[in-house]
């Protein structure tokens, strides 16, 4: 029985380094190859899979909303964003499409100052987002790192985006 396994095992062990060994044949039908872009980005591309979720601010500095989706014509231009207004975890939330020209970016996390309680006698202190480093200036990141902008600014306020009429994916 045993020596029946151990010979089954060489047989296939033989079989396959045969398999192995044979190289596919050479074809002349392959199609011409295309032009391909450069493997390096410039520093003012980003990628549209990570687009989606980024904060969109109004004027104000006030989260308005995130971005869910951007569409695109037929010649790859992207002409509308689709925004995510109020909700929790995706559940209720109203989605409006603006023009994307109307978006602005920047690569600035959004930093704010608000003053904090403090006990009597001492000077209140001031809340900054973002990394703290000492001083009141933000921490810039650079999109060539991140591959997307850290933000949006669209001047509307959330009510404003939440009376607009809801973007509807048509079938």
């Amino acid at each position: 029985m045993m020596k029946t396994i151990v010979a089954g095992l060489a047989g296939t062990a033989l079989l396959a380094t045969v398999a192995f060994a044979q190289a596919p044949t050479a074809t002349t039908d392959k199609a011409p190859t295309a032009a391909t872009a450069t493997t390096t980005s410039a520093s003012d591309q980003w990628r549209v899979s990570k687009m989606s979720g980024v904060k969109v601010y109004n004027e104000a500095n006030e989260n308005i909303g995130s971005i869910n989706d951007l569409l695109m014509d037929k010649n790859g231009n992207i002409k509308i964003a689709v925004i995510g207004v109020g909700g929790f975890l995706g559940m209720g939330e109203h989605l409006v499409a603006v023009p994307y020209e109307k978006l602005k970016f920047t690569n600035e996390a959004i930093a704010y100052s608000a003053p904090a309680t403090s006990p009597p006698g001492r000077p209140a202190s001031t809340t900054t987002t973002g990394a703290a480093t000492g001083t009141d200036k933000t921490a810039t990141t650079s999109s060539a790192s991140k591959w997307y902008p850290d933000h949006a600014v669209f001047n509307a306020s959330k009510d404003e985006l939440k009376s607009m009429p809801e973007f509807k994916y048509s079938e």
